[in-house]
């Protein structure tokens, strides 16, 4: 019996094709290659104390408390992962891994510790460029891949920091394309690569040693991995990290419509084969497409020549636009076919943030902290720009969630663009307030808090931890 098993065993495997068994020299030579390029990020915020407490004098033996409990810095440290992408030294990263820091170390591999200042980020997509200084200016690099000719199936592995333990591969396979998790611009990777706390930012590579993904986030129960893990395709990265490094800021284009998702009823209903295009749910009157002549209950079927296949695609291709060009728009209006003209204007993005160095202290002597995180969500006051760029609720009002924490409590349950309007059962405004409300509803023992959010003019109430 058992000969039969391997002889059945040995037949299976001489039919499986070699493109899809598991390298038989697995990964070292890639390794070997692609390690010194790959960096972890040390990310410091000095922290002021918010209340006026008293210190202990010097000589004390409680003096060393003094850092925790008077009104001298305390640095927050935050450990992340990054990969250099040209020999002087600039490095990609998550916009998350740095956000509010004073202070960036990028640590390669062999142990040397660099400082580096931060070129531009992009919260959007979850991006940040830095610049190393120092150093010998002749850096290990490694380039962008076509992540459109990643299948699923195909062998990828991850280098970085998980844990803060130092360089570690893993390795698996693409199990998707194309998953939404709540951005804007959601297009990611999905794999089954074990990716950790302090693996973000990191790079995502092809068994050709291209970065085919920016290591971003995880979908977890428990914070850690489970198996599903989300890159940044590198053919949406590259065209940002670009930008980032000309300009310190993005810099997308403007249509100026909100657009939702054609159905399979909707197709019908319009004389469509299947479900293909983009319709138009709101037209901003100071935006070139209200100039152009689009209007609302347009079907926007094609953009610049190129085929809208979804509502999703279509904010990526007028953001890869270039400011100012005119492009044509294909449109069904109640039936008719029609081409509209329309000059293609910039995207205000207050959230961007330009070039600065770090290390040196941005607030003012006796300032409060400058973070704007509460609960693992960072909030932003509505302006008229962040009700354009998150296509928010005319009668939002609040709080607008501009980036959420992975691994929080706040993860899969708050999205981008919800507009927080009260939290325990109280109207918020500030920042400030909010922190302040939300601290002391949740209490010395953490107990949840009641989040009352505007999702797209819809109630949604969420309980969250600190």
């Amino acid at each position: 019996m058992r000969a039969v098993l391997a002889v059945i065993a040995a037949a299976f495997l001489l039919a499986v094709p070699q493109a899809l068994a598991q390298p038989r020299e697995g990964f070292g030579d890639l390794a070997d290659q692609l390690s010194p390029a790959v960096v972890n990020i040390s990310a410091a915020q000095r922290m002021r104390s918010e209340a006026n407490l008293p210190t202990f004098p010097p000589g004390s033996p409680l003096e060393r408390f003094n850092d925790l409990l008077g009104d001298n810095p305390r640095v927050a440290n935050s450990l992340g992962s990054g990969f250099i992408i040209d020999a002087r030294g600039l490095v990609v990263t998550n916009n998350h891994v740095i956000e509010e820091a004073d202070e960036v170390e990028v640590v390669f591999t062999d142990g040397r510790t660099l400082p580096a200042d931060i070129v531009g980020v992009d919260p959007a997509t979850d991006l940040a460029v830095l610049r190393i200084r120092g150093g010998s200016g002749n850096f290990p690099f490694v380039r962008f891949g076509d992540s459109d000719a990643a299948r699923v199936g195909d062998w990828v592995i991850a280098i970085g920091n998980p844990f803060g333990l130092g360089g570690s591969l893993t390795a698996g396979v693409i199990s998707a394309r194309g998953r939404e998790i709540g951005g804007r611009y959601d297009d990611y990777l999905q794999t089954d690569v074990a990716i950790n706390r302090g693996n973000s930012g990191g790079p995502l590579f092809n068994m050709d040693g291209q970065v085919v993904g920016v290591n971003t986030a995880i979908f977890s129960p428990t914070g850690a991995s489970v198996g599903i893990s989300f890159s940044i395709p590198s053919n949406i990265a590259a065209p940002i990290v670009r930008q980032l490094a000309e300009f310190g800021e993005t810099r997308r284009g403007w249509l100026g419509v909100n657009v939702q998702a054609v159905t399979a009823d909707t197709a019908e209903a319009l004389g469509l084969a299947s479900p293909r295009g983009a319709i138009v749910s709101r037209v901003d009157p100071d935006g070139p497409a209200y100039a152009a002549g689009i209007e609302r209950g347009d079907l926007i079927l094609a953009f610049n020549g190129e085929v809208v296949p979804d509502d999703r695609r279509l904010p990526r291709m007028v953001a890869d636009t270039a400011i100012g060009s005119r492009v044509s728009v294909d449109v069904l209006r109640r039936g008719e076919p029609l081409t509209l003209e329309v000059e293609v204007q910039r995207l205000d993005e207050p959230d961007a943030a330009p070039a600065r160095p770090v290390g040196a202290d941005s607030d003012t002597p006796g300032a409060t902290p400058s973070s704007r995180t509460v609960f693992g969500l960072t909030l932003a006051p509505v302006t008229d720009a962040l009700r354009r760029t998150h296509r928010l609720h005319p009668d939002a009002r609040g709080l607008v969630v501009t980036a959420v924490e992975p691994g929080s409590d706040a993860a899969g349950k708050v999205r981008v663009g919800d507009v927080v309007e009260e939290i325990a059962w109280t109207q918020v405004s500030t920042v400030d307030e909010a922190r302040q409300i939300a601290r002391a509803a949740a209490g010395e023992s953490g107990r949840p808090v009641l989040f009352s959010l505007n999702r797209q003019g819809q109630f949604i109430l969420q309980s969250l931890r600190p």
